[in-house]
């Protein structure tokens, strides 16, 4: 055999062992099976939104004159502590007076009237027995004592409503509480149950916060709560909804009261606070949102069954978290999924399942 074929049989013989070596060294790699951290879906989780809100006191009430008249006096103004039935405005009563005078006139007029008909019927009741007079004359007298009593008690509900009216012209608290709220002048002229002052009532706080028509069906009355002031964000103060707004305000929002369950000692009136709902989705399952991909416009999670296989499963998603996203359906709570590394596995490949622990995990059949 000559130099040239030698060598050319040994590069052949050469290249053939590096191919064989290669393509020996090919198929335990394809047949390698990754190692795939897989978790079932967690169950239960909740949702924490927050609220900006300001406390106000749970009963207050606007105090107005029950008349009409003039200022004169003011004694109260914002801020101001005041107690039941200390006088905070009073209103000119010279007009109130003279009513007054005039319905005292005119209840002295009915007692004189009343006195000369009641001694005109007693003589008319001696006088008819004797047949004095007759009895059309004294049916006559009786009617006439009749109307002068009932003309008396007229005038004494005139002159009671008048002696009201003077006392009306003062204006008292109801209750203890802090004035939140004055909108009369000395001088100023007003109507009867025009708002004077606004009371905030002694006793229990709460925030009063605005939510958005699009969160407000997830909020209801009793729902827990957590309350810290922006003035003290490191405490938190348990509280919960107290009353839901029916219907929306111009801007859209609707009206949430959160009463507190403690602390009430610390918050004061017209402070700025945070309330912290939370809402539990019970009938929903979550999975890392590193679990899902897509095909298309259909999402899907990886499922790994009892043979250690994965398979597509379609599924209906909720309002993606932080680092959750919810199922709607197309899972169970006994499911196993892998977390992470979705689109470098193919459908029915097999894998070597391990949970976070990197612990061999056993899927159960039917699982």
């Amino acid at each position: 055999m000559s130099t040239i074929n030698t060598s050319v049989l040994g590069m052949v013989i050469a290249c053939s062992v590096v191919l064989w070596g290669c393509s020996k060294d090919k198929a335990p790699a394809e047949q390698e099976v990754p190692i795939v951290m897989v978790t079932q879906p967690g169950a239960a989780h909740l949702d924490q939104k927050s609220y900006a809100g300001e406390v106000q006191a749970r009963q207050q009430t606007a105090l107005a004159f029950r008349v009409a008249g003039q200022v004169t006096e003011r004694f109260a103004e914002v801020g101001d502590r005041v107690r039941a039935g200390q006088v905070l405005a009073r209103l000119d009563v010279q007009d109130a007076e003279l009513q007054k005078n005039a319905a005292r006139a005119q209840l002295d007029s009915a007692q004189s009237a009343a006195k000369i008909a009641s001694d005109e019927l007693k003589r008319f009741q001696q006088l008819l027995p004797i047949n004095a007079v007759s009895r059309s004359q004294y049916d006559a007298v009786e009617n006439q004592y009749k109307a002068a009593m009932s003309s008396l008690k007229q005038a004494q509900s005139n002159y009671e409503t008048s002696i009201n009216q003077t006392q009306y012209n003062q204006l008292t608290a109801a209750k203890n509480g802090v004035i939140t709220e004055r909108n009369i002048e000395a001088g100023q002229v007003i109507s009867a149950g025009q708002s004077a002052y606004q009371l905030a009532i002694e006793g229990e706080r709460e925030v009063v916060i605005g939510v958005p028509e699009q969160a407000i069906a997830s909020i209801k009355v009793n729902q827990p709560a957590q309350v810290t002031l922006w003035s003290k964000p490191e405490e938190q103060f348990a509280g919960y909804v107290r009353e839901i707004s029916p219907a929306a305000d111009q801007s859209r929002t609707y009206q949430v009261k959160v009463a507190l369950r403690e602390g009430a000692g610390v918050f004061q009136l017209g402070q700025s606070a945070r309330v912290f709902l939370h809402s539990a989705n019970s009938n929903k399952l979550n999975v890392p949102l590193s679990s899902v991909s897509a095909q298309g416009q259909q999402a899907y999670v990886l499922t790994v069954k009892a043979d250690a296989a994965v398979h597509k499963t379609p599924v209906v998603l909720g309002e993606y978290g932080r680092d959750s996203v919810p199922v709607l359906s197309g899972l169970k709570a006994s499911d196993y999924v892998v977390v992470a590394g979705v689109h470098l596995l193919r459908d029915g490949q097999k894998i070597r399942p391990i949970d976070r622990e990197n612990r061999p995990v056993k899927i159960p059949a039917g699982g």
